[in-house]
């Protein structure tokens, strides 16, 4: 194994992949460098003298200023290196031309619906509209378990604390999330529960749902039943009977939707799990097929490198968009834009904002950007796409479902146990926490580190990815999690 990385060769700072002592000399690249203090795994050193004011520079980047002089040797983080971002800015479109190698089509065993998308799940979902009906809904779902069996998969409900005291556009985006997880593909199956008197009742998210198929989707007001959990009980034994035709079947990698999340990152994000992830990405578009990059403030400082992606002027203009509207959502709310990286990422080695973006955005890997989505709004198009969504993990990666991935990819260097409405797998930054916390971390990145290929590490990951959209759990789902969150934005009643 590596005892550490410069990860490109303009770089002012070197990470150490494993605990290195003071007074060790190391060779870096020709540089004779003798560490004047300990450095964590995951943090940096300076590979030479840097002067109070000047820029530091990783992945080639600027990822903030020295606050002090900092030596050869120095670790470098959070009490010497600030960052160097500001508010809005002005951005210039240098378009790059990308193009990705073709590849022979793929296939995984999936659910083809009737309106001809495709599921990687067969589930039955229960969507209360309002928080007041969450218990109802989990109660609902506790007994219907006897309904679990052949194609039937699992029963879920989703309790939310939203649909009622909410004002304008944070109303919407709650009968928009909604409205987006009933028409899910992983959903075989759907009840929508409601209240009877909320804001976001069911006469209210029907137009937001649009057209549905009855055999598929049932309402229940409970207001309007004696007994609201016995009557769900008989709409859900329907369902299930049609639900269970379902059966799975040959289906194109192409028509796979991958989100794309990191949380909980660490000094080896960057290095490790998210350039694998950024692999899959291309073989995946490659195919003919989709990903969605979001988590917007932590694109910020590595935002030009998304920018000159885009296809088009057009989508240029709306990657300017998406990133401006977060920093005025941030200083209208009288926050700064780089309140970010939280603890454990300072912990594990991520210093500034800039420094966890520049690791963040790689999983977006080399393919050009095809569509930039609003908070709510779904996938129409192949492709790489970025979504409006902040960087908390259950309200992204709920926010990735809602858009329309199958699954989601959640790379993190600290390990977390919680799930989304969709086949979340988690991705380990880092061996230790792979070996320490295996109830939780699916896939290790962390050999990359050690003999690891990028190359060989990446087809591993799609392999296991098509393994996972064909049935087999993840550890998440194994212990029946299954979480989501709306972006909260505005005034509670």
């Amino acid at each position: 194994m590596q005892d550490f990385v410069k990860i490109h060769t303009g770089d002012t700072v070197a990470v150490a992949l494993k605990p290195l002592e003071a007074g060790r000399v190391l060779d870096v690249a020709g540089v004779r460098v003798t560490l004047r203090e300990k450095i964590p795994q995951g943090h940096k050193f300076a590979l030479e003298e840097i002067e109070a004011g000047a820029q530091v520079i990783k992945y080639n980047a600027v990822i903030g200023v020295a606050e002090k002089p900092i030596a050869r040797g120095d670790w470098v983080h959070t009490h010497n290196l600030k960052t160097g971002l500001g508010e809005l800015l002005t951005y210039t479109y240098t378009p790059e031309a990308i193009s990705l190698s073709p590849c022979e089509p793929l296939t995984f065993w999936g659910y083809r619906r009737p309106d001809g998308r495709s599921g990687v799940r067969n589930e039955i979902w229960i969507i209360p509209t309002v928080g007041c009906v969450n218990n109802v809904a989990t109660a609902i779902e506790r007994q219907a378990q006897r309904l679990v069996g052949g194609s039937v998969e699992e029963i879920v409900a989703f309790p939310h604390p939203y649909g009622c005291s909410q004002m304008g556009e944070d109303q919407e985006n709650t009968r928009k999330i909604l409205a987006d997880l009933v028409n899910h593909p992983n959903a075989g199956g759907v009840l929508v529960l409601g209240l009877g008197c909320e804001n976001s009742g069911i006469e209210e998210l029907k137009p937001y749902i649009g057209p549905w198929d009855p055999k598929r989707v049932r309402f229940l007001v409970a207001q309007e039943c004696e007994d609201e959990i016995e009557e769900a009980l008989s709409i859900l034994e329907e369902l299930a009977d049609y639900v269970g035709q379902f059966q799975r079947e040959p289906i194109l990698a192409s028509e796979l939707v991958i989100g794309l999340k990191c949380g909980g990152s660490d000094g080896l994000s960057g290095i490790t799990a998210n350039p694998v992830v950024g692999a899959f990405s291309d073989l995946l578009v490659a195919q003919g097929g989709t990903t969605i990059l979001t988590e917007v403030p932590e694109m910020f400082g590595a935002e030009t490198m998304l920018m000159n992606r885009c296809k088009n002027q057009e989508l240029f203009e709306k990657t300017v968009e998406l990133i401006n509207d977060f920093k005025t959502y941030f200083t209208s709310h009288g926050q700064t834009v780089y309140e970010n990286p939280s603890p454990g990422n300072k912990k594990g080695g991520i210093s500034t904002l800039e420094d966890k973006s520049l690791g963040c955005t790689q999983k977006s890997g080399s393919a050009p950007v095809c569509g930039v989505l609003k908070y709510g709004e779904t996938v129409k198009r192949k492709g790489l796409h970025l979504l409006s969504a902040p960087g908390n993990d259950l309200v992204a990666s709920t926010a990735l479902a809602a858009s329309g991935a199958h699954i989601v990819l959640f790379t993190t260097g600290r390990g977390t146990p919680f799930a989304s409405p969709v086949p979340t797998v988690k991705i380990s930054s880092n061996s230790m926490i792979y070996e320490r916390k295996e109830n939780w971390i699916d896939f290790n990145c962390g050999t990359l580190v050690g003999e690891g290929n990028l190359e060989e590490l990446s087809s591993h990951l799609f392999s296991y990815v098509l393994a996972v959209a064909s049935g087999e759990k993840v550890k998440a789902e194994k212990r029946g999690f299954h979480d989501m969150a709306i972006f909260k934005q505005g005034v509670t009643l």
